[in-house]
């Protein structure tokens, strides 16, 4: 604070009182304002004048020091001193900045000789008046920045929100209230949390909770949020903490609708799932599993895929009856059997999507099925599982409608859309390949084994001996290969027992087993010779007209009768010997006849053993 110097004599040297003043003092003296003292500090702040010159021309380069002469006129007419705060000058200063700040007085004084003048009394507020404005422009720029964020809330698409430091909700979110419908009153401290689907109101607490503990630098979470109009959404939520120095003191966070990016993401998977599950497979039924359990419980609730049969033509007007080939449910919704004959009538929406090739897909009030959408067995689950939409898709493999695609929802579950139900047409138009391969393998495998059964007879009633036999396709083997047997009774009556093996499991290898079986049964006719003769034969032939097939083999002749007694004479060609079962539960292998498999060393040798059969025994031929 500047005081007031009061009117006084200063005698012409007594100015030097003021050189050790802490602030900047000058005087002036005559009308003309002289200046005629300047003391240390004023000549730091504005440099060293020259004394004896009227103040315009001792101020000489400082902007505004020159208009404050009519304050010294005002002080010399009225005799009464001035205060002024923070004047402006501009100029050169010492220090070389360009502007600076004054807060001065200007007060009376008279000289021994009777002239008047005047006393500046001042100091340098320069830095205090930068901060203050510094001060004043920061926040003046703040209240403009949260103006422009309140703006941007009300304005924005993105949903806005601040949470206190134990994650609670502590402002109203305008845009959460506009989506979701929530007042603020249902939407502040934790609330907000019955916006989100129920399903994902745990794993999002869980993850949030996570991020306050941990006071991760960005939470972010993905959940389902329930519009106004009830429906659901996909949002992404993401938080920063707000510190003061290291003192969490809110949470501020955004909401951005993502569900357009979601379903993206989730095709893309469901695609590479769809295709690493079928990867690698070949039979027909395990890749349409696979597909089964990729749509459940992704997309529904429950998948059942139906073949059709192989009929180039179908009545218009008779129904159609197809095989639940395979099937998946969610796990607390009944179970779809397979595999399983079903019958669909005429004009049902399951021949319609066959007929037309186009999905049938139906909403409806849960478990109220419309009828005529599914066969009666099938309509009856779509009740019990309280099913509310279904779509039936044909499934189009090389040009045919091969089989049809079954999906349904259940419950408060979202009903399949239209977006869904082009994902699982993607789905299955990806696996085509695979399905094509896995088709055209089930048929082959048709041929092979009609070609396979056509060939293995019943066999002979024989007097004395009861001859039974077995034959189970193996699964894993493709269900059709070259494994044979067969049984006939020579002109002589002689019982013939013969099993064996072509390499390989297609087509090809059921061709070559019923090209050596029929050889085998000429041969064997025509040549009353022993088996191992008999096979030297057929290996001779083999090189000639399958030299690039091996196969192994039993043949046996059983001589004798059941007064006689049985003998059994066998050769065996690289097959596993027969089992030998005596009536009392002793057992053993017959190693005798022992040869190379058919295919290699041809015209070589082939031995054959003899076996005496004990009433009551059982001999045992297997592959």
């Amino acid at each position: 604070m500047m005081a007031d110097v009061p009117e006084e004599k200063v005698p012409d040297l007594g100015l030097e009182i003021f050189d050790y003043a802490p602030v900047g003092v000058s005087v002036t003296r005559g009308l003309d304002h002289r200046l005629v003292y300047t003391n240390p500090v004023h000549d730091t702040i504005v440099g060293k004048r020259p004394l004896g010159e009227p103040l315009a021309r001792a101020y000489e380069g400082l902007v505004g020091a020159l208009r404050y002469n009519v304050l010294y006129d005002q002080v010399l007419e009225t005799g009464e001193p001035i205060y002024v705060a923070e004047a402006p000058v501009f100029g050169e200063f010492a220090n070389g900045n360009q502007e600076h700040f004054f807060s001065f007085s200007l007060s009376p004084v008279e000289f021994a000789d009777g002239e008047r003048g005047v006393l500046f009394v001042g100091i340098d507020v320069t830095e205090q008046v930068t901060a203050s404005r510094r001060i004043r422009t920061l926040s003046e720029e703040r209240r403009r920045a949260l103006q422009r964020f309140e703006s941007l809330v009300k304005a924005g698409s993105q949903i806005v929100w601040v949470a206190s430091p134990q994650g609670r909700a502590i402002e109203p979110s305008p845009n959460w209230e506009k989506i979701t419908g929530q007042t603020w009153e249902e939407f502040r401290g934790e609330g907000w949390l019955n916006a989100l689907h129920p399903e994902d109101r745990k794993p999002t607490m869980e993850s949030w909770r996570r991020a306050l503990k941990e006071v991760q630098p960005l939470w972010q979470h993905t959940y389902r949020l329930r519009l106004a109009d009830g429906s659901y959404r996909h949002f992404l939520a993401r938080a920063v903490p707000v510190r003061e120095g290291d003192v969490v003191v809110e949470w501020v966070g955004t909401c951005s609708d993502v569900e357009q990016q979601w379903q993206e993401e989730r095709r893309a998977a469901l695609l590479d799932r769809a295709a690493g599950a079928t990867s690698g497979m070949t039979r027909l039924e395990e890749i349409l599993q696979a597909l089964c359990h990729v749509i459940v419980p992704e997309l529904a609730d429950g998948c059942a895929v139906y073949l059709l049969p192989d009929s180039p033509t179908r009545p218009r007007n008779a129904p159609l009856a197809v095989e639940r080939i395979a099937a998946a449910t969610r796990d607390e919704l009944p179970q779809i059997h397979v595999p399983c004959q079903e019958w669909f009538a005429p004009f049902s929406g399951f021949v319609q999507a066959v007929r037309r090739r186009r999905p049938v897909h139906a909403t409806f009030p849960t478990g109220e099925p419309p009828p005529g959408i599914a066969s009666p067995d099938v309509e009856s689950w779509l009740a019990d599982a309280s099913i509310n939409s279904i779509v039936l898709l044909p499934l189009v493999v090389d040009g045919d409608v091969a089989a049809v695609v079954t999906a349904a929802v259940s419950g408060d579950r979202k009903p399949i859309s239209t977006s869904d139900v082009a994902l699982m047409d993607e789905m299955l138009d990806h696996a085509h390949a695979p399905l094509s391969s896995a088709l055209e393998l089930r048929r082959a495998q048709r041929v092979a084994l009609a070609l396979q059964n056509s060939l293995l007879a019943e066999p002979p009633e024989i007097p004395g001996m009861q001859i039974t036999a077995r034959y189970r396709p193996s699964p894993e083997a493709a269900e059709v290969g070259g494994d044979w047997y067969d049984s006939f009774v020579l002109p002589s009556g002689i019982p013939i027992v013969t099993i064996g093996d072509v390499a390989g499991h297609d087509l090809p290898a059921a061709v070559t087993m019923s090209q050596l079986r029929n050889m085998l049964r000429g041969l064997v006719v025509d040549r009353q010779e022993p088996p191992g003769e008999v096979l030297r034969r057929l290996n001779i032939a083999m090189g000639t007209l399958c030299p690039d097939q091996m196969a192994t083999c039993i043949l046996a002749r059983l001589e004798g009768g059941p007064d006689r007694g049985w003998r059994m004479i066998y050769s065996v060609a690289g097959h596993p010997p027969p089992l030998l079962v005596h009536h009392d539960g002793r057992a053993r292998y017959l190693l005798g006849g022992h040869n190379a498999l058919l295919g290699v060393l041809p015209d070589t040798p082939r031995t054959s053993a003899v076996e005496r059969l004990e009433p009551g025994c059982t001999v045992l031929f297997y592959t």
